[in-house]
C-alpha cells in the first residue's frame, strides 16, 4: 500500500528549475522483490475508517481516492495507492484537467484496475450542488478511461458518522471506529504516528517567524567563524580533522535532541554554518537509514522552522529525505514543497521532489545516503549502522 496527498496546484519557478506542479506530494511506489502488506476492506464503513491510517493523517474537507488492483468494488481488489486532493482545489473547474492527469499517473504507475472516491466534507455533504461537484469530478475520470467502482460521501471520519453511497441511492452505512480499523494496529505497529489533520504535518515544518526573528542575525557571524576556522585549518593542512570534530559536534546535537528539548538559537545558528560544509551535510544524508534518524529528523525540523532561504530549505531537504526513505509521502511532500519554496535553486530539494512526484521508488535513493555513510567514514567518524 502506498498513500499520498495531493492538492492540484501551479506554481511556476524560476531559476535554474523552472516547471510546473500538478500533483504535489506523491508517495513512491515500493520495489517490487520487497514484500508489501496488500490492505483490503469488507465494506465501505471500514474503508473510510481506514483512511487516516492509509493517509497519516485525518483528511477533512477532502476527496480521496483509493486505486485499486484486481477485481470488484471494496472487498475483492487489493488497495495499491490512496491519494487526497483538497477538495476545494478540485471543485475549480479550472483544476479538473490537473485532477484527472494526477490519478491517472497514479494508476498507471500502480497497474491499477479501478479507483474508489470518498468526499469528507463537513460543510453540506448531501446539497445538491455538492454532489454535482463531485458527480462532475467521477465523470471526468471516467472519461479518461478510469473505472470509478464505488464512491460514498461522509461529513467527517468518525466513529458512527453516516456515510452516503453516491451510486446506490439507500445503500448508506456508518463508519467504523479509525482506532480500531486493523490497518490503523498495523501502521501503529510499524512505528507510524497518526496525525488529527494534515495541519499537524505542516506545523513541523512551518516558519516560526520569532525564532527565525532571534536567529537571523546570529547567522551571519556563525557563518563567519565557521569559515574563518576552516580556512585556517585548510592552511595548516588540518582541515580533515577540523571537519571531524564538526560532524561529531553535530551528532552530538542530535543525540541531545532526542530527549526534546529545544536546541538554543546560537546552536541552530552555529548548526546552520555547519551545514553549509558540503561534506558534512551530505554526510548527515546517512542518518536517514539509521537507528539515529528520528533524532536527526526533529533537529532537522527544528532548523527549518526557525532559518530563512537557504538554510531553511537545506535542513527542510533534509527531513523531506528522511521522510521519503521511510515512505511517509504525505510529510516528505510537505517538507520538500518547504524546501523549495524557500530556496527554488536548491538543487537536492527540486531532485527530491520531482522523484517523489514522479514516483521513485524509496530503494533508488538509498544510495545516496550509502553515500553519506561513507562521506562520515572519510572523516574518521562512524555514524551507526545501516538499517535494511
Amino acid at each position: 500500500m502506498t498513500s499520498s496527498t495531493n492538492s492540484p496546484r501551479r506554481t511556476t519557478r524560476t531559476g535554474p528549475f523552472p516547471r510546473a506542479l500538478t500533483c504535489a506530494e506523491t508517495t513512491p511506489g515500493y520495489p517490487g522483490e520487497v514484500p508489501r502488506r496488500l490492505l483490503r476492506v469488507a465494506d465501505a464503513g471500514e474503508l473510510i475508517a481506514a483512511l487516516p491510517a492509509m493517509l497519516g493523517f485525518v483528511p477533512e474537507r477532502s476527496l480521496v481516492v483509493a486505486v485499486l488492483n484486481g477485481p470488484g468494488q471494496v472487498g475483492g481488489a487489493a488497495i495499491e495507492a490512496v491519494v487526497r486532493f483538497d477538495l476545494d482545489g478540485v471543485g475549480d473547474p479550472r483544476h479538473i484537467e490537473q485532477f484527472t492527469a494526477c490519478v491517472g499517473a497514479v494508476v498507471v504507475r500502480e497497474r491499477g484496475t479501478g479507483v474508489l472516491a470518498i468526499v469528507v466534507d463537513d460543510r453540506a455533504p448531501s446539497s445538491e450542488a455538492a454532489l454535482l461537484r463531485t458527480a462532475v469530478l467521477l465523470d471526468a475520470l471516467g472519461g479518461e478511461g478510469i473505472a470509478v467502482r464505488g464512491a460514498w460521501s461522509v461529513p467527517r471520519i468518525a466513529a458512527g458518522q453516516r456515510y452516503r453511497n453516491l451510486f446506490e441511492p439507500g445503500a448508506d452505512g456508518e463508519v467504523g471506529d479509525p482506532a480500531a480499523s486493523l490497518i490503523a494496529v498495523s501502521q501503529v505497529l510499524d512505528g507510524r504516528q497518526i496525525r488529527r489533520s494534515r495541519g499537524e504535518l505542516t506545523a513541523l515544518v512551518a516558519v516560526d517567524e520569532l525564532r527565525c526573528a532571534r536567529v537571523r542575525p546570529l547567522l551571519g557571524p556563525a557563518v563567519r567563524h565557521y569559515r574563518e576556522r576552516l580556512a585556517a585549518a585548510r592552511r595548516s593542512g588540518r582541515a580533515p580533522a577540523f571537519q571531524r570534530r564538526a560532524l561529531e559536534w553535530v551528532l552530538w546535537q542530535i543525540a541531545d535532541a532526542a530527549s526534546g528539548e529545544p536546541r538554543a538559537e546560537r546552536e541552530l545558528a552555529r548548526l546552520a554554518a555547519t551545514l553549509r560544509d558540503r561534506p558534512i551535510r551530505d554526510a548527515m544524508y546517512g542518518l536517514a537509514l539509521g537507528d539515529h534518524a528520528e533524532a536527526a529528523e526533529q533537529l532537522w525540523a527544528q532548523l527549518a522552522r526557525a532559518t530563512p532561504g537557504p538554510d531553511r530549505a537545506e535542513a527542510a531537504a533534509l527531513v523531506g529525505f528522511s521522510a521519503y526513505l521511510r515512505g511517509d509521502g504525505p510529510f516528505a511532500g510537505i517538507a520538500l514543497a518547504a524546501a523549495v519554496e524557500a530556496d527554488a535553486t536548491h538543487p537536492m530539494a527540486v531532485l527530491l521532489e520531482t522523484s517523489l512526484q514522479s514516483g521513485l521508488r524509496p530503494e533508488r535513493l538509498r544510495k545516496l545516503a550509502h553515500c553519506g555513510h561513507q562521506i562520515a567514514a572519510d572523516l574518521g567518524v562512524d555514524i551507526g549502522p545501516v538499517r535494511p
